[in-house]
């Protein structure tokens, strides 16, 4: 059965292509769900979450445009609402430089370790992080997204890429010149 099909069947609420949706897609929206969660077991529950959402939501979906980025935005922002239900974004106002450029040698940094260093972040600066270098937002469509101010965004930024950059010389063993 084909992508456009199991949609319309889940649209119609047929419980089988739910299955199949879910089975088809849920390794790529968990990936997502984990960009943004704290750990894997919220990843998991996030995704579970979002599908229920999804499911929900199914019959707003037009044919137009990828199904697939339609699905991530939708189980993004689901995660991005939650955190904002629990106010991990009105806390934070920091003035860093807007334009603090990190470089860290990281030929001999696994991405396992960058992935678990970048789930370790505090809450408001892995998401601004992923956000901005992993999604390619702007600072001002986060500041949108996550009801903060551009700058707030950008600190948060700033701030993630010193601690990413702190954990990774640890990792390194040595001290690296600070780029400016």
């Amino acid at each position: 059965m084909g992508l456009d099909l199991i949609i319309k069947e889940c649209q119609a609420g047929n419980i089988k292509a739910q299955e199949q949706l879910y089975r088809l897609l849920a390794p790529k929206l968990f990936a997502a769900c984990l960009k943004y969660s704290r750990n894997r077991e919220d990843a998991e529950d996030n995704l579970q979450d979002g599908f229920l959402l999804l499911f929900d939501k199914i019959s707003q979906y037009r044919f137009q445009g990828s199904f697939e980025g339609w699905a991530k935005r939708l189980m993004v922002n689901n995660v991005l609402q939650k955190y904002r239900t629990v106010g991990i974004f009105d806390l934070v106002s920091e003035n860093m430089p807007d334009t603090a450029d990190v470089e860290v040698e990281t030929d001999d940094v696994s991405i396992d370790f960058l992935m678990k260093i970048i789930q370790e972040l505090p809450d408001r600066y892995r998401m601004v992080f992923n956000l901005y270098v992993t999604d390619g937002y702007s600072h001002k469509e986060i500041a949108e997204m996550l009801g903060i101010t551009d700058g707030t965004s950008k600190s948060n930024l700033a701030r993630a890429r010193m601690i990413l950059k702190e954990k990774i010389e640890a990792l390194q063993g040595k001290q690296l010149p600070n780029a400016k």
